[in-house]
C-alpha cells in the first residue's frame, strides 16, 4: 500500500497526469451565397508553446448526404492549397499560426460545397484534441431576415443623414433670429456689392 502511494505520489509530482489536448474552435453553421467568399473560421488553444515550424492544420470536407471526404487545405510551415479536385483555386490560407488562427477562405463558393468542413490542429506534443467543424450552407440569396437587416441598416444611415442636415438648417435659422443686427449687416453689404 505505502509503495502504491510513494508511486502515485511520484507520477503527480512529475507531472505525469497533466495532459492534455489541444482545443479547436469553429463558427459552427455558416451560411454563403452562392458565388461569393466565405471565411471558413478556425482558432486554437494549446497548452504547449507554438513552434511555427512544428505545427500542421489540416481542412477536409464531406458533402451533403453521400460522398467521400476530401482533403481541402493542408498547413505546415507554410500553406499547401490542393493541386486538384474541386478546391483547386478554390481555397486560400487566412490564418496566423502565431494568433492561433488557422481560418481558410474559400472563394466564389457554388452549391457543391454544401456540407461539413472539419479543421484539424496538431501542436506537437499537443496531438490530441476536438476537431472543429463547420456546416456550410450554400444559398442562392440572402435570408428574408439578412435582407431586412441590411434594409434597417440603409433605412437608418439615410434617416441620420436627413436628420442631421435638418438640424443644421434649424440651427442655422436660430442663429439669424438672435443676430438681426448679423443679419441687416450682411444684407447691407449685399446690397452694396449690387449697386456698384
Amino acid at each position: 500500500m505505502c509503495v502504491e502511494r510513494a508511486h502515485l505520489l511520484l507520477l503527480l509530482a512529475s507531472g505525469w497526469w497533466c495532459v492534455s489536448g489541444i482545443r479547436v474552435f469553429t463558427a459552427g453553421d455558416v451560411k454563403a451565397v452562392n458565388g461569393t467568399d466565405v471565411r471558413l473560421k478556425c482558432t486554437f488553444q494549446t497548452s504547449s508553446a507554438i513552434r511555427a515550424l512544428s505545427v500542421t492544420v489540416s481542412w477536409s470536407f464531406r458533402p451533403l448526404g453521400s460522398g467521400h471526404e476530401e482533403t481541402v487545405f493542408y498547413y505546415h510551415e507554410k500553406p499547401f492549397p490542393p493541386s486538384d479536385g474541386r478546391f483547386k483555386r478554390k481555397v486560400e490560407w487566412a490564418g496566423d499560426i502565431s494568433g492561433r488562427d488557422a481560418s481558410v477562405v474559400l472563394r466564389r463558393v457554388p452549391f457543391s460545397f454544401n456540407g461539413t468542413f472539419s479543421c484539424q490542429v496538431k501542436n506537437p506534443p499537443d496531438v490530441h484534441g476536438n476537431v472543429g467543424v463547420v456546416r456550410l450552407q450554400v444559398v442562392s440569396t440572402a435570408s428574408i431576415s439578412e435582407m431586412l437587416i441590411l434594409c434597417v441598416a440603409v433605412g437608418g444611415a439615410v434617416l441620420l443623414i436627413l436628420l442631421l442636415v435638418m438640424m443644421g438648417v434649424s440651427l442655422r435659422r436660430c442663429h439669424r433670429r438672435r443676430n438681426p443686427e448679423t443679419n441687416h449687416t450682411v444684407l447691407q453689404h449685399q446690397h452694396n456689392l449690387m449697386s456698384c
